[in-house]
């Protein structure tokens, strides 16, 4: 009882004000290994929320410019007035997709009139759905860009900071051997400093995956409304040009 009594004196008396142990003197005094693990997860954490920043307001741009289209595309009689409307709203992806689908359309009305025969109609309605499908797989790649980077971080990060936990619990195995004793003064910087990298790696990792989860869902909302869209273009396009 004696000794663990002294232990926790000596470490608070190690802890007192002028030599006290901050996080920030962990880090100071950390090992060359572990302050790279720190700098590689404060890097993978700064590019996760520059991500975060930059997709919250792009897929916000993209649904609410979205929803726009869509109410002047169904107001709307004239497909030049529609495209118009589309020039406008350029990080729309749906607006994007009808883009796709009128130039297609433009060029084949203008062109030769192999939609006489029953044939050229079905060939002429296949390259307006292959235009659409491009345009949707084009907008898909852009919705989804930077956003892998935190799946990657939400999972890696946790075991970057497990290997600087690993690496610090190491540390203070050492320090144990060579000091001879197992005093929580020997321990308990090791332990800090394993506890540091393993907290930085969780304040990398929650934020990436909460946010993942949000891009994934709003971009499956824009991804099927994309979809919806196409099926609709396609459909108006054979009532009204291929008789």
């Amino acid at each position: 009882m004696e000794s663990i009594t002294w232990q926790f004196v000596s470490l608070v008396t190690l802890a007192a004000p002028g030599q006290e142990i901050s996080v920030t003197k962990l880090i100071a005094d950390a090992s060359p290994v572990v302050k790279l693990v720190l700098l590689v997860l404060v890097l993978m954490s700064a590019v996760s929320w520059y991500i975060i920043a930059y997709k919250f307001i792009a897929l916000r741009r993209a649904n609410r410019e979205s929803e726009l289209f869509l109410e002047a595309f169904w107001q709307s009689k004239q497909l030049d007035q529609i495209y118009q409307t589309s020039e406008k709203l350029k990080r729309s992806p749906i607006s994007q997709i009808f883009r796709a689908g009128y130039i297609e359309l433009s060029k084949l009305r203008s062109g030769s009139r192999s939609g006489e025969t029953m044939h050229g109609q079905l060939g002429d309605l296949e390259n307006i759905e292959r235009a659409l499908s491009r345009a949707q797989n084009s907008e898909r790649v852009h919705l989804e860009a930077m956003v892998p980077w935190l799946a990657t971080t939400a999972s890696a990060a946790p075991f970057v900071g497990l290997f600087g936990t690993v690496w610090g619990i190491m540390s203070s195995f050492v320090n144990i051997a060579a000091q001879g004793d197992a005093k929580l003064t020997t321990v308990a910087p090791g332990i800090a400093e394993a506890l540091v990298a393993t907290a930085i790696g969780l304040v990398a990792a929650i934020p990436a995956v909460i946010f993942y989860n949000h891009f994934v869902a709003k971009m499956r909302v824009l991804e099927s409304d994309m979809e919806n869209f196409g099926n609709d273009f396609l459909n108006i396009v054979k009532r009204h040009f291929f008789k």
